[in-house]
Formats: structure tokens, sequence, C-alpha cells
């Protein structure tokens, strides 16, 4: 039951941030392996899903720390961002937003992986700094603050990227 109620959530943050639908199936089981192994410490006087998610976010990390296996195919992007009313008005177009997207993943993954999972979970999750607080178990501010730290080290890598013609 927890399995179903949560592995969209789950797996949607794994794929953000592993980039790959298949190490994000092997991550969201791993996850929920661990939340099994670790229903006996969760405190019902708190909220489940945030314990979840942190457990997941904690998952996450770790598990790049590890590996440190950098991520260099991210052909799924444009599926998982937010969104847009994005008209390709040619294949001209196409090739530019698959480029910048490139170079959005590449500073993403430049990031240190505090700021890379307030950045997922703030812009291309959507979710309120609340929600980002409650999940990365961080007060608000220091959330805006990762968050900001982070725009302004991806505007600056894109800034340098336009002016080299990439």
């Amino acid at each position: 039951m927890l399995v179903n109620a949560f592995a969209p959530k789950v797996f949607n943050m794994a794929y953000q941030f592993t980039g790959s639908r298949a190490e994000a199936e092997d991550q969201s089981q791993e996850i929920f392996l661990k939340v099994f192994h670790n229903l006996p410490k969760y405190d019902s006087e708190k909220n489940f899903a945030a314990w979840l998610l942190t457990l997941a976010k904690n998952h996450l990390i770790d598990s790049y720390r590890r590996t440190r296996w950098e991520r260099k195919n991210r052909d799924d992007f444009d599926e998982n961002l937010p969104s847009r009313a994005q008209i390709e008005d040619s294949p001209e177009d196409a090739l530019l937003q698959r480029e910048e997207h490139s170079v959005l993943w590449r500073g993403l993954n430049s990031l240190p992986s505090d700021i890379r999972l307030a950045i997922i979970l703030k812009e291309i999750q959507g979710k309120k700094y609340e929600e980002v607080a409650d999940i990365l178990a961080l007060p608000v501010g220091t959330v805006k603050s990762r968050v900001n730290r982070g725009k302004l080290q991806l505007a600056r890598l894109l800034r340098e990227c336009k002016e080299e013609g990439l």
C-alpha cells in the first residue's frame, strides 16, 4: 500500500536526481527497502510523507557520494520539466532547445548535491519552499539560500556558455 501511494513521488525524485529511468527504478526499489527496514524508527507524530521523502533524499545523496557517477545522457529532460507551452517553429529551434537543456543539466551536475537537490525540488518539481524545507529537513531560509545560490551559479554558467558560443 505504501509503495502504491508513494512510488510516483519517490520515482520522480530519483529520476530528477539521476537522469536515468533505469537508475531511478533501481534507486526507488532501494529506497522502499530502506523504508521497510526503517518503519520501526518512524515517529507517528511526524508527517509520514516528509519522513519518507527525507529518507529518499538522504539515500539519493549517499548513493551519489558513493558512486560519483557523472550523468551524461539526459535525453528525457524535456519530459521532466514543468509543462510550458513551447512551440518549436523549426528544427533549428528544437536543436537549440536541446542544446540549452544539455548545458542546463551540465550546470546542475556541477552544483554541490545539496544545492542541486534544492533546485530540482523547487524549480523542476515545482514544490513550495516549505515543502522543500520539510523534505530536506532544513529551515525555509536555508532552502531559499540554496536555491538562490544555485540559480546564480547556473546563470553564470549559462552566460559563459553563451559568450563562448556553445
